[in-house]
């Protein structure tokens, strides 16, 4: 397993020894829930990956994406590239009732997700990395952003370079942030149009993904987005690519004739590049517009406001 400690310029109220008086067993106590979790189930691994993203996507690493619906609150659980798609809320609730029972009122909901991010990362063999802690909890939430700001799966790459480039990111981030395919699963619905309507797509690969995904019905039908090696993170994902197995069109886009053609060859023979690369993007994600000091809370219960 590839170790990377990569220091990122992050907020400067948030450091890496924010728990070590006030939890000290934090960083134990959620490794070893995660591991649990992949060891049940290894697609959580990617689930809690993806879930940190469209928290940070959307108005910064804030935990907004957990808070459920009330009669008078709409949050992002049912925003378009969430509804029945985001999983791993049990397991972020597991985390938090094991670390309240530690350390009650001390550690927001924003800190545990993005921690379990890196871990469920780390459980597959992928990198690790250095986070600083101390993020505070919304009280609010937004469906419209979360609508509008996280990039789809039939994005074309000036759109995808776009929508990173919102949020800081450089196109050779966006390249190494949709590495994270290497593991997980996607929908019928986010990748039945490029099966059976696009042409730069391998036709063994195709045949047998239709398989899968009817034209018509099994919505729900699950794909994984690297065939080659789905529960295991490494860089089959762009090995992929260069065989035009790309199973979701934005996926593809990566390797199409465009500008990030040679960023993609050079991670499909470099693991490490890709590793370290990687590593950096996700500590410069979980820096994103955090709430520090006394903005935001320290929700007791992730789903919900105090």
């Amino acid at each position: 397993m590839l170790i990377l400690l990569v220091i990122g310029v992050g907020n400067a109220q948030l450091s890496a020894n924010f728990y070590s008086t006030s939890c000290p067993n934090l960083l134990t106590i959620i490794r070893t829930a995660v591991n649990a979790a992949v060891a049940s189930e290894a697609r959580m691994g990617a689930s809690l990956l993806r879930l940190h993203f469209h928290d940070c996507f959307v108005n910064g690493c804030d935990a907004s994406v957990l808070l459920d619906d009330t009669a008078n609150f709409t949050g992002e659980k049912t925003a378009a590239p969430n509804a029945n798609s985001l999983r791993g809320f049990d397991v972020i609730d597991t985390i938090k009732t094991q670390v309240e029972r530690a350390c009650p009122n001390v550690v927001s909901c924003a800190d545990i997700l993005t921690i379990a991010a890196r871990d469920g990362t780390v459980a597959l063999n992928g990198p690790s990395w250095a986070l600083a802690l101390g993020r505070r909890d919304s009280t609010t939430a937004s469906l419209t952003a979360a609508n509008n700001q996280i990039p789809g799966p039939n994005l074309n790459l000036p759109a995808l370079i776009t929508s990173f480039s919102n949020k800081g990111f450089t196109a050779n981030e966006l390249v190494a942030l949709s590495g994270s395919h290497t593991i997980g699963q996607a929908r019928c619905t986010t990748f039945r149009n490029r099966i059976y309507n696009e042409a730069n797509i391998n036709a063994s690969f195709a045949t047998t993904t239709r398989a899968r995904c009817p034209r018509t019905g099994g919505d729900n039908n699950l794909s994984p987005l690297d065939i080659v090696s789905p529960i295991a993170f490494n860089n089959d994902y762009f090995g992929n690519l260069l065989t035009l197995r790309g199973l979701l069109h934005s996926d593809q886009q990566l390797f199409n004739n465009g500008s990030t053609d040679a960023q993609v060859r050079a991670y499909s023979t470099n693991s490490a590049a890709f590793f370290n690369d990687f590593a950096s993007a996700m500590i410069k994600m979980s820096n994103l517009s955090p709430l520090t000091g006394t903005n935001g809370q320290i929700r007791r219960n992730c789903r919900r406001t105090n």
